[in-house]
């Protein structure tokens, strides 16, 4: 709902249809979404091939969701600041930056859970 608007709120049905839109925009358009989503069917064949248990299965998952909905909100947030902030300013670059660092360290943490997952899964 548009704040001061009268209308009412979509629809379920409707309002899932957008996040589906919104999903194919980030796909279609942003390189790191498809780098994330590459990372995750990767992980997803390892699975299949070490044979992860079920509690491995819901971990590596998790994790790859996780990754792609930070990565969906990093560039939800660099839309924004370039839609109010059009030329260069120094906290519009900040912001991005810390959006895009939080991607980082979050990406990192979910590469050492990986480590720990498959080396379990194949060597214990």
């Amino acid at each position: 709902m548009i704040p001061g608007s009268n209308n009412d709120h979509p629809s379920f049905r409707k309002s899932f249809l957008f996040a589906i839109q919104g999903f194919r925009t980030a796909v279609r358009t942003e390189r790191n979404i498809k780098v994330m989503i590459g990372g995750g069917i990767g992980a997803i064949v390892a699975g299949f091939v070490v044979g992860l248990d079920p509690l491995s299965w819901a971990i590596v998952l998790m994790c790859c969701g996780v990754v792609i909905s930070a990565e969906l909100l990093n560039t939800a947030v660099e839309t924004v600041v370039d839609l109010v902030s059009p030329e260069f300013h120094p906290l519009a670059g900040r912001a991005k930056d810390i959006a895009a660092a939080a991607v980082w360290v979050l990406s990192v943490l979910v590469a050492l859970v990986g480590i720990i997952v498959f080396a379990n899964a194949i060597f214990f």
